[in-house]
């Protein structure tokens, strides 16, 4: 049923309600009580109807080679969808058994202009960088590191992971910067999953809330604009009810199970893209699932993405090419 549709319906069936108290003028009290309450009622559907988004994508992830060894979901950026600036692209490392003794690693890379933003969610990660971190995250942990001017960093499972063998499974989004801070000095900031405040508590839902303003608490990790990144799960049959900010873009990936949001079915591995206008989403479990929230103020400038830049314009991309061929990023040992 259409807004125009929904909005005829309450008109038509409240003249009914008017058309019969005409035509028995001794309708006693109770009925016309009667009436408000349902004209209430009516209103309460409509006004929940009107304030809920409206799904403009859902984007089906797909394999993406990443290294020889790395295969990931990617269902940011899309055929069908490129950016929602600042969120350039989404990954999704599924389980990954780790074997004893075997080797995994992603070797020293450069990046400039945004932030890789790790969320893990099982196993561990290691995360080293030509500005001085070096750094272990673990299951419900996350990490950003700001590459801004220019940086080289390496990661992978850590030494202990490698060694004992495990399951590691996690989640990379790249977070534009601003075209005024793009040439800001790298930095790092990471928080544990104790660190996170806990948002939409009930009974069956579990969420914390990684980053930005959210039910009047404040995420760990800072962005130069409004990004709020929520993640956690919800019990087959429960409904997680998000509210976001109008004119902001707002997207939930499905990392695992099935659900319905806003009446629409979705299964794993789907990342939903949502109008800007209104503001409420109800994620209701099919099975037991999980979902990354994220929500963040539109950053209007053009995005120019190459490689593992994320600049203004091509000519600063190409730019960025130059720069670490010629050594400029610095060095990095393995």
């Amino acid at each position: 049923m259409g807004l125009f549709e929904f909005h005829k319906f309450g008109f038509e069936a409240t003249k009914r309600w008017n058309d019969k108290l005409i035509r028995n003028r001794n309708e006693d009290f109770d009925s016309r009580e009667t009436l408000g309450l349902f004209r209430f009622s009516i209103f309460k559907k409509f006004l929940s109807y009107a304030m809920k988004k409206t799904i403009d994508h859902i984007l089906e992830a797909r394999e993406k080679k990443i290294t020889e060894e790395d295969v990931v979901l990617q269902p940011l950026p899309h055929q069908q969808f490129r950016f929602a600036n600042p969120f350039i692209v989404l990954h999704h490392m599924r389980p990954l058994v780790i074997k004893p003794g075997q080797a995994s690693r992603i070797h020293p890379h450069p990046h400039r202009g945004f932030s890789p933003y790790t969320i893990m969610l099982q196993g561990e990660g290691y995360h080293r960088d030509n500005a001085g971190n070096d750094k272990v995250i673990k299951a419900g942990d996350v990490q950003q590191m700001f590459a801004g001017k220019g940086i080289l960093h390496s990661e992978g499972p850590t030494p202990e992971l490698l060694k004992t063998g495990g399951t590691q499974e996690l989640i990379q989004l790249w977070i534009n910067a601003p075209k005024a801070n793009k040439w800001d000095e790298p930095f790092y900031q990471a928080a544990t999953k104790e660190q996170q405040p806990k948002v939409l508590e009930d009974d069956d839902l579990s969420f914390r809330l990684l980053s930005g303003d959210y039910e009047g608490k404040t995420g760990p990790i800072k962005n130069f604009t409004p990004v709020i990144s929520i993640v956690g799960e919800i019990a087959a049959g429960k409904t997680a009810h998000f509210t976001a900010t109008p004119g902001y873009w707002t997207l939930l990936y499905l990392i695992h199970g099935d659900v319905e949001i806003n009446d629409t079915a979705v299964s794993a591995h789907n990342l939903i893209v949502f109008s800007k206008e209104n503001e409420d989403i109800a994620v209701t479990a099919a099975t037991d699932a999980q979902v990354l929230y994220l929500s963040a103020e539109p950053i209007e400038e053009p995005v120019a993405a190459k490689d593992n830049f994320v600049m203004n314009t091509p000519e600063e991309n190409e730019q960025a090419i130059a720069d670490y061929k010629n050594g400029l990023f610095g060095t990095l040992s393995f």
